[in-house]
């Protein structure tokens, strides 16, 4: 069932998404050569509870890190891990969420660590360039295809293409609620969009096939083909103008 939020609640979760906004900042300064991921996952969990709330992850069905952090062609569900160490070149997805006030924040981003090469550059900036052109139609009376529609559209202009077996989803109380928000779709389909629903919207964009898999560790997605993968995700509040990020610092 879509949850519709109080004002109460969206207060609650504008102090959710500036703790979590501020991690993931925090979590991407921390990106260079021979750091390794458990040292970013440490540092997103004292930021985290340093105010107050707690890592959305740690635990989520057994998670046992408080952000996922993915490696190149790894999509989403990295475990951070102190042998897991980051190169010169690599893009690093981080995703973060917290809980403070019973609700919930969940924000994305993919980060270059050094000198990348080109297609690596281009492929984070049409993610998130992707982000915004979907997020425009995060507007109360539009519909969820929408969104999906202009994200892809974007994507392929490029040539790259998105995941299909993971997308966004609500927010709030829980981390994922209803509706799933497809990173596709078609304009005019899909569900209806209404003033304080709030969703996380986020691109998963791969360089080559949108075919992936998952790790023996039951976690960790990578593409099929070994293709890069870049992640940029939001937490979105739906309002009658402007939709607002409660994520963004």
């Amino acid at each position: 069932m879509i949850q519709i939020k109080s004002d109460a609640a969206v207060a609650a979760m504008r102090t959710a998404g500036r703790i979590t906004g501020e991690a993931l900042y925090l979590g991407g300064q921390a990106v260079k050569d021979g750091v390794s991921t458990k040292h970013i996952d440490d540092i997103i969990r004292h930021h985290i509870e340093k105010c107050g709330a707690k890592p959305s992850f740690l635990g989520y069905g057994g998670f046992p890190g408080s952000a996922c952090i993915s490696i190149n062609d790894e999509v989403i569900h990295g475990i951070p891990s102190k042998d897991r160490i980051i190169h010169n070149g690599d893009i690093v997805s981080i995703d973060v969420g917290a809980f403070i006030g019973g609700y919930h924040g969940d924000s994305a981003c993919t980060f270059l660590c050094g000198q990348v090469s080109e297609e690596a550059k281009t492929l984070v900036k049409a993610t998130e360039e992707a982000f915004y052109k979907g997020v425009a139609f995060a507007v109360a009376g539009n519909r969820l295809g929408d969104i999906g529609s202009a994200i892809h559209e974007h994507v392929m202009t490029y040539g790259f293409d998105v995941v299909r077996e993971y997308v966004g989803h609500g927010v709030g109380r829980n981390l994922h609620e209803d509706p799933e928000v497809p990173n596709y779709g078609h304009p005019g389909h899909g569900v209806r969009l209404y003033k304080n629903m709030v969703i996380a919207i986020e691109p998963m964009v791969t360089a080559g096939s949108h075919e992936v898999r998952v790790g023996k560790d039951g976690w960790l997605v990578t593409t099929r083909d070994h293709s890069l993968a870049s992640h940029y995700e939001h937490t979105v509040l739906i309002t009658d103008g402007e939709p607002v990020l409660l994520t963004k610092i």
